[in-house]
């Protein structure tokens, strides 16, 4: 293994935590739909994409280098600049994670790698060709063209089936979606473990400890393969809710073509190096399948905060990076600081997390209404329903006036209407 600072084991083991955030941040990609149409339950789904993460993993480098040697200019980095990058990129990962929005994990990284990059050598140390060509441009392409697709594949699928009955269709498309969802959680072990290879090679090679150029090494490969299926196997619960309920309500023909079109999207995009948001193809995906089913809709209130979200990742992620290379180049008390106000944020984060628990048992749960408006919590409802509610002796007092109805309206079908103000036997 190659000589290892303590510096550069900080920078590894704070790319691994990216690493894991980015698996259960990501895991909705995957499995959204597959959890919320039934076909599989949640904690199987997970564990399946754990294993296909890691297995995917290990079929290519060529996002891992497009990191490592084609977005930032590889002399004059130093590591301190790749901790700063990490810093950003995983606390813009928690935060959309605790608010349930599915952002990209790779556009974080790219952002806070960027911002930090800026921060220490300028604008001169961004190949800004690349940035444009490999992760602009798919940024913008990669939703669209899997949206496309995901529409007309929703389409195709409801024509073929409209001759089979409903439940036979249903069953069929989703035993189809586990292959497909295997397919997505494949991809996305091949493009977005690939990033965390990519950001430790380059900490290597400006550490010294490697050669530019240089490929990942094996030991690189395993720890990021094993780090993002961990953390897809603890299940991003808030963003699964999401992508499987939030912007639109799918059918099993409706999540076997969102997910066969994303896969399809994601996996070439990584066999051409471009450094693909597989959280933009998968949205897109779902989408376009949404909108592929007569009387289908999306709910466009969700899909424009996603969009936000979209839109402030690179930048959002580059400013706390920036800022966190500014004090982690004062010296070893700057990194210790900004690692102190890493741990710490993070911890704030998770306890703030604990306030509305999102797991396993309650992600396909009913919350929301056609519109995707949340349900009001119990206690409004309890408040509500004891307003409307007469006290007992109201209660008692309707009660007795509509017996006093019953008797009248039984006396009457028999000729005789009986008053209960009169003596019994009495007649009108």
């Amino acid at each position: 293994m190659e000589h290892i600072t303590l510096l550069l084991a900080i920078v590894i083991v704070t790319a691994l935590v990216f690493d894991f955030t980015n698996g259960f941040h990501d895991t909705a990609n995957a499995m959204a739909t597959t959890i919320s149409t039934g076909a599989l339950k949640p904690k199987t789904a997970v564990a399946m994409s754990a294993v296909l993460n890691l297995v995917g993993a290990f079929l290519s480098v060529e996002v891992a280098k497009t990191i490592s040697s084609g977005l930032v200019r590889e002399d004059g980095i130093q590591p301190e600049v790749i901790f700063a990058a990490l810093v950003g990129a995983i606390l813009w990962n928690l935060l959309t994670w605790l608010v349930g929005l599915p952002s990209s994990s790779s556009h974080a990284l790219m952002g806070g790698l960027i911002g930090a990059t800026i921060a220490s050598i300028g604008i001169s140390g961004v190949n800004g060709g690349v940035v444009v060509t490999k992760v602009l441009i798919p940024a913008i392409a990669a939703p669209l063209v899997a949206g496309i697709a995901a529409l007309l594949a929703a389409k195709l699928a409801y024509k073929l089936g409209k001759n089979a009955g409903e439940k036979s269709s249903a069953k069929g498309y989703r035993s189809g979606q586990i292959a497909s969802a295997g397919l997505v959680s494949l991809a996305h072990g091949t493009n977005d473990a690939q990033k965390t290879m990519g950001i430790i090679t380059l900490a290597l090679v400006a550490g010294g400890a490697l050669a530019p150029g240089s490929n990942p090494p094996v030991w690189v490969i395993v720890s990021a393969g094993l780090a993002i299926a961990l953390g897809t196997y603890l299940g991003g619960w808030r963003i699964i809710r999401t992508m499987g309920k939030g912007l639109t309500d799918l059918q099993p023909q409706q999540g076997f073509a969102a997910q066969t079109s994303a896969a399809a999207v994601i996996l070439a995009s990584s066999n051409l190096g471009f450094s693909l948001s597989t959280t933009h193809s998968c949205s897109g995906a779902v989408m376009g399948a949404g909108l592929g089913r007569k009387g289908g809709v999306v709910r466009w209130s969700t899909a424009t905060r996603m969009f936000i979200a979209w839109g402030l990742t690179l930048p959002a992620a580059g400013l706390v990076a920036a800022g966190a290379e500014f004090v982690a180049r004062q010296g070893d008390w700057g990194i210790a600081a900004v690692a102190v106000f890493l741990v710490a944020s993070c911890a704030a984060i998770w306890f703030i997390s604990r306030r509305q628990v999102v797991d396993h048992t309650n992600v396909v749960a009913d919350d929301t209404d056609s519109a995707g408006v949340p349900a009001e919590p119990a206690g409004v409802v309890t408040t509500a329903i004891a307003a409307v509610t007469p006290p007992p002796a109201a209660t008692t007092a309707v009660a007795e006036e509509a017996d006093d109805v019953r008797k009248t309206t039984v006396h009457a079908s028999s000729g005789a209407v009986a008053d209960p103000a009169r003596p019994a036997g009495a007649t009108v």
